[in-house]
């Protein structure tokens, strides 16, 4: 007869029946889902590199003044957004004007010096010709002397003439020799007079002479200079960290804020050097920033990658050659451009966090280390300040001027200068 079996035994024996069944379950199910996700990653997710460590970044340009001055008027601040060309920040222009009037004096009465130099030499000119003119004169003189002695001197031998009519013939000789001498110094410096005037004078015009347009070029310099005492902006943006104040007096290149151009944003993703390998320029890209969540997608292509690691231009890189090294994976900073139509409705700001995952799939791109990077053009032409208005300020100086020249007896002068156009470069 069998016993019957002790119920313990039996709670037992069914407990270790059932954990089997569920390790075997378990077992089974993380085989399955192993395998669903073997599956997964090498359909989709082997086909994808993906990262956190990614951040929006722009260029900050810096509004820094091209001269000196004392501020009157801040026209921007904090967070407002500016047109380019739009003002910002103007300073005193007292003393640009001073500089303005000092440059502008300083032309006319350069004018009016070099009026005169043309006006020499007509006069010089004609001192030349008075010298010559006594220089021939004097010469018949001494001739006519030398004849007078050449006849006076058979006479006083054979006693016909006093001795002392003899002595004053070769006095007049000596005199008109004397007197000869005298003129041809004098033309000797009358000629060198006119030759040096001639010479600062020869090839040029008042209006083209060399000292005017060092003038004029002073007058540009002060006239631009008191056009610098507003600050534009130089492109389009959004301003931030403004540190100048009204009152304050700054230098020329002393930051004064930065404008950030929100429509040129792209996203720095720094990868592990592993992720790398199958990255080409113009892969596409699918981004999330954490301020909009997961509700905004952002599409975006590789652009570039960067020359070294973020160790490398570490302000105090590693200094692994010292003995204390240990290896670390290194990470790329990689360039990914966002499509701007999306920032145009989702803008995005410096610094942000964005999530990254580039489509390595298509591997037919350029690689990232062979890229050759296109030509661009990043200028602003807000500093391009036209010198229309101080070029016919100046005309008017230097007509004005000739004509006060002119009017005042310098009529040699103006003659030389008669039809000659104004030099303004």
């Amino acid at each position: 007869m069998s016993q019957t079996a002790n119920p313990a035994e039996q709670y037992i024996s069914r407990v270790r029946s059932n954990r089997t069944a569920l390790m075997a379950l378990v077992i089974g199910a993380m085989l399955v889902l192993g395998a669903a996700w073997g599956l997964y990653w090498l359909s989709a997710l082997r086909g994808f590199e993906s990262t956190d460590n990614a951040y929006v970044q722009a260029p900050v340009v810096q509004i820094t003044p091209q001269a000196a001055g004392t501020v009157i008027a801040v026209l921007a601040d904090d967070t407002d957004v500016v047109k380019s060309g739009q003002p910002l920040v103007r300073l005193d222009p007292a003393d640009a004007q001073l500089a303005l009037a000092r440059a502008e004096a300083q032309l006319g009465q350069t004018v009016r010096e070099v009026s005169t130099l043309f006006a020499n030499n007509a006069a010089l000119a004609a001192g030349v010709s008075l010298r010559v003119s006594d220089e021939a004169r004097l010469q018949i003189e001494l001739s006519r002397a030398r004849d007078d002695l050449a006849r006076r001197a058979p006479l006083a031998a054979s006693g016909a003439i006093g001795t002392e009519d003899l002595k004053h013939a070769e006095s007049a000789v000596e005199s008109a020799r004397n007197a000869l001498a005298v003129a041809r110094a004098a033309l000797q410096v009358a000629r060198d007079q006119a030759s040096s005037n001639l010479a600062l004078t020869r090839g040029t015009s008042v209006q083209s002479h060399p000292s005017v347009e060092r003038a004029a070029t002073a007058y540009r310099e002060a006239w631009l200079a008191l056009q610098r005492c507003e600050i534009p902006a130089p492109l389009s943006g959004q301003v931030a960290r403004r540190t100048v104040q009204v009152g304050q007096r700054i230098a020329a290149g002393a930051p004064l804020m930065s404008i950030v151009p929100l429509e040129q944003v792209w996203v720095e993703a720094n990868f592990k050097e592993g992720q790398l390998r199958q990255m080409r320029i113009g892969q596409p890209v699918r981004l999330q920033a954490d301020v909009y969540g997961r509700k905004v997608d952002f599409d975006g292509k590789v652009r570039g990658l960067g020359a070294g690691t973020g160790a490398a231009f570490a302000l105090l890189p590693a200094q692994n050659a010292t003995g204390n090294w240990i290896k670390v994976v290194q990470r790329v900073p990689v360039r990914i451009e966002i499509d701007p139509a999306q920032l145009d409705k989702h803008p995005l700001r410096v610094g942000l966090s964005m999530q990254v995952e580039v489509d390595v799939s298509k591997t037919d791109g350029t690689p990232l280390a062979m890229v050759v990077v296109p030509e661009r053009s990043n200028s602003t032409g807000v500093f391009v300040v036209s010198s229309a208005k101080a070029d016919e300020r100046i005309r008017q100086i230097i007509a004005g001027n000739l004509g006060a020249t002119a009017g005042a007896g310098a009529g040699a002068g103006a003659g030389a200068g008669a039809g000659i156009g104004v030099i303004v470069r």
